[in-house]
Formats: C-alpha cells, sequence, structure tokens
C-alpha cells in the first residue's frame, strides 16, 4: 500500500484534480510567456540596435561604461518617447559635459515636451526627477548599470516568486511517468537556473562575460520549465494507466 502510494501517477487523480492541475499550469505557461515579452520590451534596443542581444544584457547590469544613464536611456528603452533630432541635442549636450547654463534654454523645452509627464517629483514611480538640473544630473554620470541597491531588491524578490512557482510545477511534475534520473534532473534543474540566473547579474556587474551565463541560465530554465509543463499536461489528459501494472502508465520505470 505505502509503495502504491508514492507512485500515484495522473491517471489516478480525479477530475477536479486534473482540472486544478491544468489550470495551473496554463496559467503559469502564460505568466511566463508574459514575462519573456516583459523582459525583451525592457532591455531591448540598449545597444542602439533592434532586438535583444548580448551587449543589451551587458549594458543593463555592467552598463556602458563610454556614455552615461541618461543616454543609454535615450537609445533604448525610451528611444521611442523622444523626436530624434531632439535626441541628438540632448545626446550632444551629455557629451560636452552637461553644462547647467544651457540645461534652460536647450534642455529642458525638450523635456517639457517628452520627460515631464512622469519624470517629475510628484509623479510617484519612483524615477528620477527632471524638473531641475539636479536631478537630471543624476543620471548624467557614466552608466554604470544597475546599482547594487537594486539587484539585491530584484533577487530577493525573484528568488521568493520564481522559487515558488518552480516548486508548485515541481509538485505536480511528481506525478508524471519517467525515468527516475531524468525526472529527479528535470526537477531540480528550475532551481539550479534560477540560482545561476541571479548569481550572474551580481558577476555581470564585475565583468561582462558572465552575460552569456545570464542567456544560458534563462534559456535553461524555460527549456525545463517547458518539458515539465507539457510533459505534465500531456500525461493528465492523454496517458492512460494499465490496470494489470496498478495504474501505472507503461512509460513509468
Amino acid at each position: 500500500m505505502e509503495h502504491r502510494a508514492s507512485a500515484r501517477r495522473f491517471c489516478c487523480c480525479e477530475l477536479n484534480e486534473r482540472l486544478l492541475y491544468t489550470a495551473f499550469l496554463l496559467l503559469m505557461g502564460v505568466g511566463y510567456l508574459m514575462a519573456l515579452t516583459y523582459l525583451y520590451t525592457s532591455h531591448e534596443g540598449h545597444d542602439g540596435k533592434p532586438g535583444l542581444s548580448v551587449q543589451d544584457i551587458v549594458d543593463t547590469y555592467y552598463g556602458n561604461r563610454s556614455g552615461t544613464r541618461l543616454e543609454a536611456a535615450l537609445r533604448g528603452p525610451m528611444a521611442a518617447y523622444i523626436d530624434v533630432n531632439d535626441r541628438h541635442v540632448m545626446v550632444e549636450w551629455l557629451k560636452s559635459g552637461a553644462p547647467e547654463a544651457d540645461y534652460a534654454s536647450r534642455i529642458l523645452p525638450i523635456l517639457e515636451k517628452t520627460c515631464l509627464s512622469c519624470h517629475v517629483q510628484d509623479s510617484g514611480l519612483g524615477i528620477p526627477d527632471f524638473s531641475t538640473y539636479a536631478g537630471l544630473h543624476e543620471v548624467a554620470q557614466v552608466d554604470t548599470g544597475e546599482s547594487l541597491h537594486t539587484l539585491v531588491r530584484l533577487s530577493h524578490i525573484h528568488l521568493f516568486g520564481i522559487g515558488l512557482i518552480a516548486f508548485g510545477i515541481g509538485l505536480i511534475f511528481r506525478y508524471v511517468s519517467l525515468w527516475p534520473w531524468l525526472k529527479n534532473t528535470l526537477q531540480v534543474l528550475p532551481f539550479v537556473a534560477i540560482f545561476a540566473d541571479i548569481l550572474a547579474w551580481f558577476l555581470t556587474k564585475w565583468d561582462p562575460v558572465y552575460a552569456y551565463t545570464v542567456i544560458a541560465a534563462g534559456a535553461v530554465l524555460g527549456m525545463s520549465w517547458a518539458v515539465q509543463i507539457l510533459l505534465s499536461l500531456y500525461q493528465i489528459w492523454f496517458l492512460r494507466g494499465d490496470e494489470r501494472t496498478g495504474g501505472r502508465s507503461r512509460l513509468a520505470p
């Protein structure tokens, strides 16, 4: 009886249980696709070129040490919100040292029509205030990527949040009929990928070569979750157990 309980498979689940597992897996799958879309739209174009590249990841965490944070934003995620000619004026001003004397006459008029609907002190968005020279000057410094404070804040949120998602998917995946070595590997792989990905954020801030680790870890996480979700959904609805094996699937070891 103990062996039968420990070897429980999807074919032994009631309909309401299978519906619950299916709803959760589908929701997590769609959520992951939305997360990928968000990552693409928020990181692509940092290097001034369309599409997401390794250089975009480097610019996010290591920064563009040859330019400023504001210039990186103007060429990247904020490029769609500013006219090309206005962007050239602002970049030229930044490269000349961002002198305060030119702020009111050349830069403030551009900001008023492009940026100040959001970048003001009372916006409540937690973003730099461009309505004053002092606020703009904070992002007119050399771009060193995300700050350590921001990385720590994001990493603890991701470790808790994504870790719980991986745990939930893994709890369902444990009912899959599969070779033990492969099943165990697929269950542990997402946790390893999450840790490697977030660790690589900090390493990339130190050395841009670790941007490849960020991409590789993200790919491993996505593929392992895809296998877990798709295989679980298939066995929930299409794989039936053999009564001669006590309800276990023919794929079970």
